[in-house]
C-alpha cells in the first residue's frame, strides 16, 4: 500500500486476513444495537395499550385483552433484553480478541521486518523511536479497534434504524430529527481533517521523548560519572513538555466537538418535543407514538455526542497506523539469496570490493584478498582504515557497492542469508549479552544445547573457573548487556558462545583489545585452541596476538598496503614494522 494512501486504507489492506472475524464482530454489533433500540419502541407500545386499550396497535393483531397485551409486551421485553445482553457479550469478545490478535501480529510483523533491515536503516533511526512504534503506536491502534470501531458501527446502525422508524411513524417530524445528522457528519469530517496533523505531531513528540529516555537509560553510567543528572532531567523535562503541549493543542480542538454536537441535538430534540406534542394534543399523533418518538430522538442523537471520544481514538489510531505502516513499508535493502550451504570449507575471497557508507567517501576501495580454508589471516591498520567494515560486509550487514565476495567460490549475494551467517562465528570487542543467565547467553544461537556442552564450551574459553565462583554458577543472571560481569568475563562468555556454535569460519574483531594482560593471555590460549583447522579472520590492535597468523594484511584508508607473515613484514620495515616497534617500546616502558 502506497504511503500516500489514507491510513484507514492502509489498515484495511493489512487487515484483509481478518475479514471473517471482522464481519462476525460487525454483525454482532449491529444485532446488539437493534436489540438496544427495541425497548424504546416497546415502551411506546405499552403506553399505547394503556391509553387506547382495545384500540391499541397490538389489539389490531387480534389480541384485544389488555392484560394479555401487557403480558406479551413483557415477554418480548425479557427476550429482547436477554438477546441484547448476549449479543453485547459476543461483540465485546469478538472486537477485543480481534484487536488483540491484530495488535499481536502487527507487532510481530513490524519487529520481524525491523530484523530484516540493513544496518544503514538503524543509523537514521533512534532506538527510542522504534520502541515507540512497536509499543505505544500499536497500542493506540489496539485501543481504537477495541472500542472505536464498534462505536462507529453502532452509531451508524442507530441512525439508519431509528431514522427508518421515524419516517414510518411520523414522516412530518422525521425531517426535524434528521436535521442535525448532516451537520454532525460535516463537522466530523472537518474535525478529522483538522485533528490529523495535531495527532501526527503528538506521535512524533512521544517518539522523541522515548528516544531521549532510552538513550539516557543506556548511558546512565556516563551521566552519573559526569554528574549531569540535573542537565539530563532538564532535557527530559523539555521533551516531556513538548509532548504535553502537543497533546494540549490536540485536546483543545478535540474538546470543542461535543459541545457543538450538543447544540445540534438540542435543536432536534426541542422540535420533536414541541411539534410532536402539538400533534398529539390535536389528535394527529397517538400518545404511544409520541412517546416512542421522544425516546427515539434521545436514542438517535445523544450517542452522537460520544463521537468526540470516538473521533479522538480514531485520529490517534490513524496517526499511529501511518507510523507503523511506514515502518512496514521500509524497503529491505539486502535480499537473501536462494543457494544453500550444505557443507562449508571456509575459503573466502574478495575481488575489487568497494564500499562507502551513505553520503561518505569510500571506506573500502577496490580491495582484493584471499583467505584459504582452514587458515588464520589477520588484518591490522590504524583506526578508520576499514578493518571492522570488512566484518560487516562478510556478514552482509551492508551491501558492497562493487566487486564480489565469495565463499567456497559462491557469491555471498547468491547464498541464503541464514546459511551464510550460520557459517560465521563473530567475537567482537563490543560484546552484547542478553538479560538472562550465563547458560542462556552461552547457548544463544544454539538453543538445543545441553548443559554438558555449555560447560565444555566454557572450559575451552577458560570461563568455567569464574562461572563456578558466581552465586548461582551457570544460572546466574548477568544483567542487561552483561553489566554484572567484568569486560574480560563478558569476552570469555562470548568466546564460549562461538565455541558452542562451532562455525567453520571465525571472525575475531579486536577480541582482546579491552582486557588486561592476564585476561588477554587466557583469551589467547582459548583462541589458539578454537582456531585450529578453522578459517579465522583476526582483526587486531594488539599485534602480539596475531604474530602466528598464516598471513597478515595491513590496511590504510580502505586499501591493502602490505601483506605477508609477521617476520616478512618486519623485514620490509614499513607500516607494520612501525606499529610493532611502537607497541614493543610501550610494553618495555610499562
Amino acid at each position: 500500500m502506497n504511503s500516500n494512501s489514507h491510513p484507514l486504507q492502509r489498515l484495511l489492506a493489512y487487515g484483509r486476513h481478518y475479514r471473517s472475524q471482522t464481519w462476525q464482530a460487525t454483525i454482532s454489533s449491529v444485532f446488539n444495537k437493534l436489540c438496544d433500540v427495541a425497548p424504546e419502541i416497546l415502551i411506546g407500545m405499552a403506553v399505547d395499550v394503556v391509553v387506547k386499550k382495545q384500540d391499541s396497535f397490538i389489539a389490531t393483531l387480534g389480541i384485544r385483552d389488555v392484560e394479555q397485551q401487557l403480558i406479551i409486551l413483557t415477554m418480548i421485553t425479557v427476550v429482547v433484553w436477554v438477546l441484547e445482553s448476549v449479543s453485547q457479550y459476543v461483540y465485546t469478545n469478538l472486537w477485543r480478541n480481534l484487536s488483540q490478535k491484530i495488535q499481536h501480529n502487527l507487532r510481530l510483523d513490524a519487529y520481524g521486518h525491523i530484523q530484516s533491515l540493513d544496518l544503514a536503516y538503524f543509523e537514521n533511526q533512534s532506538t527510542g523511536n522504534l520502541m515507540s512504534i512497536l509499543g505505544d503506536d500499536i497500542n493506540q491502534l489496539e485501543r481504537f479497534l477495541d472500542v472505536g470501531a464498534n462505536e462507529i458501527i453502532q452509531v451508524l446502525t442507530n441512525a439508519i434504524v431509528i431514522g427508518g422508524v421515524f419516517f414510518v411513524l411520523a414522516p412530518g417530524l422525521a425531517w426535524w430529527s434528521m436535521v442535525p445528522i448532516p451537520i454532525i457528519i460535516v463537522g466530523s469530517i472537518w474535525f478529522q481533517k483538522t485533528l490529523a496533523p495535531y495527532y501526527a505531531n503528538v506521535r512524533e513528540k512521544v517518539g522523541l521523548l522515548n528516544s531521549r529516555l532510552a538513550n539516557n537509560l543506556g548511558g546512565i553510567t556516563t551521566i552519573k560519572s559526569f554528574t549531569t543528572e540535573a542537565y539530563e532531567l532538564d532535557r527530559v523535562r523539555a521533551d516531556s513538555e513538548a509532548y504535553r503541549q502537543s497533546n494540549r493543542r490536540a485536546i483543545k480542538v478535540s474538546a470543542a466537538f461535543v459541545p457543538l454536537i450538543r447544540m445540534a441535538v438540542l435543536f432536534s430534540f426541542t422540535m420533536t418535543l414541541l411539534l410532536g406534542g402539538l400533534a398529539a394534543v390535536k389528535g394527529e399523533l397517538g400518545v404511544g407514538t409520541y412517546s416512542i418518538l421522544i425516546y427515539l430522538t434521545q436514542r438517535l442523537l445523544w450517542p452522537l455526542t460520544r463521537l468526540g471520544e470516538t473521533l479522538d481514538l480514531y485520529q490517534r489510531g490513524m496517526a499511529s497506523t501511518n507510523r507503523v505502516m511506514d515502518l512496514l513499508d521500509a524497503p529491505i535493502a539486502i535480499d537473501s539469496g536462494s543457494l544453500t550451504l550444505p557443507q562449508v570449507r571456509g575459503e573466502i575471497e574478495l575481488k575489487d570490493v568497494t564500499f562507502a557508507y551513505p553520503d561518505r567517501s569510500a571506506v573500502v576501495n577496490k580491495l582484493s584478498l584471499k583467505v584459504p580454508a582452514g587458515q588464520t589471516i589477520a588484518i591490522v591498520g590504524a583506526t578508520g582504515s576499514g578493518k571492522s567494515t570488512l566484518v560487516k560486509l562478510l556478514l552482509r550487514l551492508y551491501e558492497i557497492n562493487s566487486g564480489t565476495i565469495t565463499l567456497d567460490g559462491l557469491n555471498i549475494q547468491d547464498l541464503h542469508l541464514a546459511d551464510l551467517r550460520r557459517s560465521i562465528g563473530l567475537v567482537s570487542q563490543d560484546i552484547f549479552l542478553f538479560h538472562g543467565s550465563v547458560r542462556e547467553n552461552i547457548a544463544y544461537g544454539t538453543p538445543d544445547a545441553t548443559i554438558e556442552s555449555v560447560i565444555a564450551a566454557a572450559k575451552i574459553a577458560e570461563a568455567d573457573d569464574f562461572i563456578d565462583r558466581l552465586p548461582e554458577q551457570y544460572d546466574t543472571i548477568v544483567g542487561e548487556r552483561g553489566q554484572k560481569l567484568s569486560g574480560g568475563q563478558r569476552q570469555r562468555i562470548a568466546i564460549a558462545r562461538a565455541v558452542l556454535k562451532n562455525p567453520p569460519i571465525l571472525i575475531l574483531d579486536e577480541a582482546t583489545s579491552a582486557v588486561d594482560n592476564e585476561t588477554e593471555a587466557a583469551i589467547q590460549r582459548s583462541l589458539d585452541k578454537i582456531t585450529v583447522d578453522r578459517t579465522t579472520i583476526a582483526i587486531a590492535h594488539r599485534l602480539s596476538t596475531i604474530r602466528n597468523a598464516h598471513c597478515i594484511y595491513v590496511m590504510d584508508r580502505g586499501e591493502l598496503v602490505e601483506a605477508g607473515t609477521h617476520d616478512e613484514l618486519l623485514a620490509v620495515n614499513k607500516i607494520y614494522a612501525g606499529l610493532w616497534n611502537i607497541q614493543q617500546n610501550a610494553r618495555v616502558a610499562a
